[in-house]
């Protein structure tokens, strides 16, 4: 299947096109830089020069592929403003890519978080959240998953707050990037709140599966660590940097500050069972040892 892929040089793109190549199939890459085109070629795959803003780019990539995996999201978190443009900027080009796809029958694999139940494990039947900070992309989300009644094979890989490779990525690499900063290793609130995690590697395989496997509208979960302790986290990341280890303020993490302090751990079981998902490389705690001082 030749796959054209949205987010391919970054930390989870990159191990998502190793994954797809190595099962046999090609990838089209889009490529935002000269740097992130040269990468995506070393690694194997075709790049697409164009930014997740420029529709016509990805419309034409989704015309040169089979399927699509889209995994690319705005980095800057720094403002209200800023992340709500990321979740604009994604909400227009998955639109673009959906209605580039209605009535082929290809697949259509998108990505989310998953989902905040207060009291609860979430699970993949729990909707997605319709407001708050993200609130935009879990419309987004779903909207693409109405998408099966019109001809696309759509489907949703649900990320945890943590998908880390190295002891680098997600919620927790935000922490060791703050940590570093702030000379604190700092933990929101009482630090009892769990975050759920996987490996990299271990998703890339999910994606895969879903791109070759899964029906129209339906959602998984990449979840191999059902909840890790902010505390836990914070403790190792200060004792790889050699730092204190301290609560702090909600207000230190942005606009994802509430989503920080938020207890949010989350299941697999029906992903495991459903696509004999299975993943086999370090959870988090132990990947965060990778961390260098």
């Amino acid at each position: 299947m030749r796959v054209f892929v949205t987010g391919a040089t970054g930390l989870i793109g990159s191990a998502v096109v190793a994954e797809l190549l190595g099962s046999g199939h090609t990838v089209l890459a889009l490529a935002r830089s000269d740097g992130s085109a040269r990468a995506a070629e070393a690694a194997g795959a075709e790049p697409l020069r164009g930014a997740l803003a420029d529709l016509d780019v990805l419309r034409s990539g989704v015309a040169q592929a089979d399927g699509v995996v889209h995994l690319a999201f705005g980095n800057d978190f720094s403002s209200p403003e800023a992340l709500a443009r990321n979740v604009s900027e994604e909400s227009a080009a998955l639109a673009a890519l959906g209605d580039e796809l209605v009535g082929s029958d290809r697949p259509f694999v998108t990505v989310s978080g998953t989902p905040w139940t207060p009291g609860r494990v979430s699970t993949e039947a729990d909707p997605l959240p319709t407001d708050g900070p993200v609130g935009g992309r879990g419309r987004a989300v779903t909207a693409v998953l109405g998408l099966a009644a019109r001809g696309v094979r759509s489907t949703a890989v649900r990320l945890p707050r943590t998908v880390h490779n190295q002891g680098a990525g997600g919620f927790a690499g935000l922490l060791t990037d703050i940590a570093r900063r702030s000379g604190v290793s700092g933990y929101p609130g009482d630090g009892t709140q769990r975050w759920p995690a996987v490996h990299a590697l271990d998703a890339a395989v999910l994606f895969r599966l879903a791109l070759e496997k899964a029906d129209p509208g339906s959602v998984w979960h990449a979840v191999a660590d059902e909840g890790d302790r902010v505390r836990d986290i914070a403790d190792v990341i200060g004792r790889r940097l050699g730092l204190p280890v301290e609560s702090v303020p909600a207000q230190t993490y942005g606009p994802i500050g509430p989503i920080f302090a938020s207890d949010q751990p989350s299941s697999s079981a029906h992903t495991r069972q459903s696509l004999g998902w299975e993943p086999k490389h370090p959870g988090l705690l132990e990947d965060l040892e990778n961390i260098q001082p």
